[in-house]
């Protein structure tokens, strides 16, 4: 949940970046890291795994303005894949404000990703979150390595991940392709959901009690990845 800074004047927001061994998180926050401004971003800390590592740092994106008097700061996360460190997993997640799972595009990697998504969800439950706040815990779903021979089509990937319709992106993250957008992406809905939770409830009181009851028009249909959010930040500069 987000955390406010007084002394700082700064509202953080914990992020954190889920999926199989090896799938591109550790480069995600690495490519990520490298083109952050140094002015705006934290140290980049790694803790050594057996074969991949953990990282994290923080970013302040100036592009988004205020929310209150305060800015915004997140905070970046990735956990290790390996089964043997599924309570380092749920540690990690403590007090996420976002998720992004990044799945393998490898063929051989279809299962992996079906099992890490899986776990993702028992870690959630474990922790106490509630079926109204999984509900509206903000998404974002990366197919990374976009670029190995016979990637598992997307549509395929979707179906088997990501059928709800969180916005998505496919990636190489070795290349830096998609990091961005998906950073992006995360921010503008954990950014969303802190709105929407900050509007007062509509007053029944105001609803004329002879009123006959009409439907409400409903939202445009919006294209897959898009959500009513604050501005999305600028391109993040080398």
């Amino acid at each position: 949940m987000a955390l406010i800074n007084h002394r700082a004047r700064e509202i953080h927001f914990k992020i954190v970046y889920y999926g199989p061994g090896l799938c591109g998180k550790t480069t995600n926050l690495m490519r990520l890291h490298d083109r952050l401004p140094p002015e705006r971003r934290g140290r980049l800390i790694s803790i050594a795994t057996d074969h991949e590592r953990t990282l994290f740092f923080d970013f302040l994106p100036i592009e988004l303005g205020e929310i209150g008097g305060l800015t915004t700061r997140f905070h970046l996360y990735t956990v290790p894949g390996q089964v043997y460190y599924r309570l380092s997993r749920r540690a990690v997640l403590q007090g996420l404000d976002g998720i992004v799972f990044v799945a393998d595009s490898h063929p051989a990697r279809e299962q992996a990703n079906h099992e890490s998504l899986a776990d993702l969800g028992t870690h959630l439950v474990t922790l106490g979150l509630s079926p109204e706040q999984l509900r509206r815990l903000p998404w974002v779903f990366q197919y990374n390595k976009r670029d190995v021979a016979a990637a598992v089509p997307v549509d395929r990937l979707r179906s088997a991940l990501n059928p709800r319709g969180a916005p998505e992106f496919e990636a190489v993250a070795s290349e830096g392709r998609g990091v961005a957008e998906t950073l992006r992406a995360i921010c503008k809905a954990v950014l969303a959901r802190l709105a929407s939770e900050s509007e007062p409830a509509p007053s029944e009181a105001r609803v004329p009690a002879a009123a006959p009851a009409q439907a409400a028009p409903g939202p445009a249909a919006s294209a897959r990845g898009s959500a009513p959010a604050p501005p999305a930040p600028a391109p993040l500069r080398a």
